[in-house]
């Protein structure tokens, strides 16, 4: 019995090696679900350093809002920033990361999100009010904005 097991093993797995090896699909193909989205209040709980992942999180922020209607009315997109995400909104750094800026301010002009910064890590990092960008508000706390804005304003929590 334990012969037709290993040639039954045999079998299959060069079958699937096979497959494989040739680049074919043995499970098919992934399809696209039609899916219409109603507009969405949202909070992003942003930290990052660094500047490639920041222009990810505006460019899903941005499609959020497109494929929800982009309906200031309807829908809340907030960023939370503290931690080193501060540094890309600080005045000194405007040359640095000018680019991003511009996008970032453009976004928030358009009701499109918000954008908030906890007021107790921009300074741990020396950084006043009047340091940042007017675009942004500064809160007392992002931690205690972010659960705000989940149970007071019923936002949904990202990161």
């Amino acid at each position: 019995m334990h012969k037709y097991a290993a040639f039954i093993l045999i079998l299959f797995s060069s079958m699937f090696t096979h497959a494989f090896a040739d680049n074919t699909a043995p499970w098919g193909h992934g399809e696209l679900t039609a899916t219409e989205y109603k507009p969405q209040k949202v909070v992003y709980d942003v930290t990052t350093a660094e500047l490639d992942i920041m222009d990810h999180v505006l460019d899903r922020t941005s499609y959020l809002s497109t494929i929800t209607g982009a309906d200031p009315f309807e829908q809340s997109i907030v960023l939370v920033l503290h931690g080193s995400a501060i540094k890309f909104f600080a005045i000194e750094n405007t040359g640095k990361f000018k680019q991003l800026l511009v996008r970032a301010e453009s976004l928030v002009s358009g009701e499109v999100l918000k954008i908030k910064m906890c007021k107790l890590a921009a300074e741990a990092q020396g950084y006043k009010p009047e340091d940042i960008h007017g675009f942004v508000e500064l809160v007392p706390m992002g931690d205690a904005e972010i659960i705000r804005l989940q149970y007071e304003e019923d936002h949904a929590y990202m990161q």
